[in-house]
């Protein structure tokens, strides 16, 4: 059982932070960026989970149906991605070969829950014939920054594999890595399938609108407002 009475120590003050073997090193280490990223892309997933219990029951384009699903499936499949990054950045505390024996480690298994996930989001939402932005009327912009979060924690494991070399990180913690970006990329499409919205197409630079017909529409609003004070 795990009890903690007090947070602090006093033991960081020094610019050092323990591995889980309990050898300290520098909080700069390329483990402990991976270890805050980790923590920060559990940050994130916990307000998609907030966003999503506070959709409304009913909003256009969305019944309330298809709302209590995109809660439910939430609810159920982001605890387990939380409690999932927790146990990842235990791991990535350490080396794999001085990790103690009773830990439990992200395996096939948490791999393949991801890639099913996904498997069954693809059957209910149409292909893609073009890049889409990160954007919507819902959760979806920040399921979307959890999955750029994701891939900077991607990067921060191989920056450990760089830095450490071969084995320095197992080949399953990097593939779960991997698989859950992809995840939050297809979880935000089927969000937002099921809002009833239209997903927010990339427009290649040549028939994107001219920057500066937003400056004429800025001085337009402005100058009507002074005609309106003039009349007032």
């Amino acid at each position: 059982m795990v009890r903690i009475n007090r947070v602090y120590t006093g033991t960081g003050d020094d610019g050092t932070s323990a591995f889980v073997d309990g050898s300290r090193h520098r909080k700069s280490h390329v483990r402990f960026s991976a270890v805050g990223t980790c923590d920060e892309l559990n940050t994130v997933v916990g307000v998609i989970r907030r966003e999503c219990s506070d959709l409304p029951q009913h909003i256009d384009g969305g019944s309330s149906s298809s709302i209590g699903r995109i809660q439910k499936i939430a609810e159920a499949a982001l605890d387990r991605i939380q409690n999932e990054l927790f146990d990842l950045g235990a791991e990535l505390a350490c080396q794999p070969s001085k990790l103690p024996e009773y830990m439990q480690l992200i395996s096939k298994q948490q791999c393949d829950s991801l890639t099913d996930e996904m498997d069954a989001w693809v059957e209910q939402i149409e292909p893609l014939t073009s890049f889409i932005l990160p954007a919507g009327n819902g959760p979806e912009p920040v399921i979307h920054h959890a999955r750029t979060v994701t891939r900077r924690l991607e990067r921060a494991l191989v920056a450990i594999e760089d830095e450490e070399g071969e084995n320095s990180v197992r080949s399953e913690a990097r593939v779960y890595v991997n698989r859950l970006s992809d995840w939050f990329f297809v979880f935000a499409r089927w969000v937002t399938k099921n809002l009833g919205d239209r997903e927010t197409l990339w427009t290649p630079l040549g028939k994107r609108q001219d920057a500066g017909s937003v400056a004429a529409m800025i001085r337009k609003f402005h100058e009507n407002e002074q005609e309106f004070d003039d009349l007032a």
